[in-house]
């Protein structure tokens, strides 16, 4: 009896061990809940240095007459001046054309109201008059609100130089140190996976780099071909719209579509003409996007399977919303890379087993 008792005692040291795990897991977590914004701020400088590490081997090889820390600070210094036009292309629309459409809401609300427009018809065969008539007010205060978001947005903008700068700083001290931190962990690793890390670390380099800029210059094109044809057909608030395309069309797999709807939609709103015009070339525009620029200038940094790309955005949104849906390809890409790394390491071993073996 006494010997079964004691085979049943837990002993007091493991029972400690598990409280300790307990509690540290627990202060883990709150580590992590109170420092979320500081990781993530340590996330996005970590892509964003992985970005620009290869611009920096590139001025650096080319210029070999100037230290690595100035060609870095060129290179920042001229991604601070792209960003910061990109940046006043966002804002400066916002804040011209916001007020614009909220003092002109009334006036298209009360066209479509009597019949007149494109619209007026629909909106008084399904009487959506009288559902526009007693909510204008609340319709006018939603979008009189695009105004007070704009100048909210360059308060944001000024409140977020700290977040902004700090990114700046972690990145440019990541890739300024980089070679110091590279050379001393493959130093420490054996020659064969020196090289293989090596290698790896290169391809998903590669895959950040071209994604992240090959997804940017897209979103442009398609904001700038938006506007150019809003201009044309003389549909209010071109700017505005163009860059909501841009925006959105930054989102993989439906951020284009949602884009086109809303042009479309602006486009009827003005005219049947204009209307169809911007249809043809939403349509058009998507497919050259998705057959032509997309291949073009994706196929030599990414190259992932579309179900991949599904499922590692809607992961990406569930973990980090827009920011995750953004990243989560070159992340998936990277993932990809390492796994095929590993099998083909793994099939190469297997390889040299059956050729050790020898045949019958």
């Amino acid at each position: 009896m006494n010997a079964s008792a004691d085979r049943e005692r837990v002993p007091v040291r493991t029972i400690l061990a598990a409280i300790g795990l307990v509690l540290a897991t627990g202060l883990l977590l709150l580590f992590l809940r109170a420092a979320a914004e500081v990781l993530s701020w340590m996330g996005v400088a970590l892509f964003f240095a992985v970005a620009v590490y290869p611009v920096v081997n590139w001025v650096e090889a080319r210029a070999r007459w100037i230290p690595r820390s100035l060609a870095t600070l060129l290179v920042y210094l001229l991604v601070l001046l792209v960003l910061g036009g990109l940046m006043s292309l966002f804002v400066i629309p916002i804040v011209r054309q916001g007020p614009q459409l909220a003092d002109s809401l009334p006036g298209m609300v009360a066209d479509a109201r009597h019949g007149r427009g494109p619209m007026g018809s629909l909106i008084t065969r399904f009487n959506i008059d009288d559902y526009l008539r007693e909510h204008q007010d609340q319709l006018q205060g939603y979008v009189s609100g695009l105004g007070a978001p704009a100048l909210g947005v360059l308060r944001g903008l000024v409140s977020g130089v700290v977040a902004v700068a700090t990114i700046f700083v972690l990145s440019y001290l990541m890739v300024l140190q980089a070679p110091r931190i590279i050379d001393a962990a493959l130093a420490a690793a054996p020659h064969r996976h020196a090289e293989r890390a090596r290698r790896v670390g290169s391809a998903s380099a590669r895959i950040i780099t071209g994604y992240l800029s090959g997804n940017l210059l897209i979103s442009v094109i398609a904001g700038l071909l938006t506007y150019g044809v809003l201009l044309v057909m003389h549909v209010p608030f071109a700017a505005l719209i163009a860059l909501f395309v841009a925006v959105t069309d930054l989102i993989p797999l439906v951020g284009a579509t949602l884009g086109a709807v809303v042009a479309i939609g602006a486009a009827f709103l003005h005219s049947t003409t204009a209307g169809i015009v911007v249809t043809v070339f939403c349509i058009v525009y998507q497919q050259a996007e998705n057959h032509l620029l997309q291949p073009v200038i994706m196929s030599r940094t990414v190259n992932i399977n579309p179900l991949v790309v599904l499922v590692a955005v809607l992961i990406g949104v569930a973990l980090a919303g827009l920011l995750g849906a953004l990243l989560a390809i070159p992340v998936a890409g990277v993932i990809q890379v390492v796994l095929q790394d590993l099998w083909d390491a793994h099939r190469g071993r297997l390889d040299d087993a059956n050729a050790a073996v020898p045949a019958d």
